[in-house]
Order: structure tokens, then C-alpha cells, then sequence
């Protein structure tokens, strides 16, 4: 397999997922950003802690999520448990009122794909 196929291959893989995505995403009134991974739950919670050194990091706990992970065979998962360092960004979704699209509070709307998938297959 070529290197061209591959990049091919992950293209059509995350052009799926997108569409996955796009079908699920009016079940879910949360959307969920971590360093790692992008996340639909109707659950979460967040607690921010404090390390034995000072440190701050983030405890996030979902239940009843989607996650955006091409490379997961189920996508769907019962309870999911994050700590982060990182930055966390948790937006809450409001149904629009036309054409029964999703968006997020501050009018950006959640049908466009992550920034990196926009990237590499939208152009």
C-alpha cells in the first residue's frame, strides 16, 4: 500500500466519520473538546482539582457518549472518565428553530467538522 492510498484510505475513513457524526449529533446537548479526543454526551461533569505539587488539572466524567475516533470500531461508549492538564472546552447545544439543525450557544455551528478534518478533506 502505497502512501497516497493510505492518506486515501484515512480521508474516506474520516469523510464516514463526519458522517456518523452529523447523524448523531441532534441526540446529544453537550459537545466535549479535550486535547485528545471530541466527545457528544447528554452527561458530563467537571471537576477541577489540585495535584500534590499545585498544579491545576481537570476531571471529566460522561456518560452516554459519542466519541470522535476514527480508529474505534464502537463509537458509542457507557461512561467515560478524562484528566487532563490540558485544556477542556465543554459547549452546550441548543436546537435551532429552522430546518432542525444543532448549534452551539455562540451561533458556531456544530454540523462543520473539526478544524483538522476540515483540514485534510474538505480542503
Amino acid at each position: 500500500m502505497s502512501a497516497e492510498d493510505l492518506e486515501k484510505y484515512e480521508a474516506e475513513m474520516e469523510l464516514q466519520l463526519y458522517r456518523e457524526y452529523r447523524d448523531v449529533v441532534g441526540l446529544f446537548t453537550h459537545v466535549v473538546e479535550t486535547e485528545r479526543r471530541f466527545y457528544l454526551t447528554n452527561d458530563v461533569d467537571l471537576k477541577v482539582r489540585t495535584a500534590e505539587n499545585g498544579e491545576v488539572f481537570f476531571e471529566v466524567t460522561m456518560h452516554d457518549a459519542w466519541v470522535w475516533d476514527m480508529y474505534r470500531p464502537a463509537r458509542f461508549v457507557k461512561n467515560v472518565r478524562v484528566v487532563t492538564f490540558k485544556d477542556v472546552n465543554i459547549e452546550e447545544l441548543a436546537k435551532a428553530t429552522r430546518r432542525g439543525r444543532w448549534r452551539v450557544e455562540a451561533t458556531e455551528e456544530v454540523q462543520r467538522p473539526p478544524a483538522e478534518f476540515q483540514r485534510r478533506c474538505l480542503g
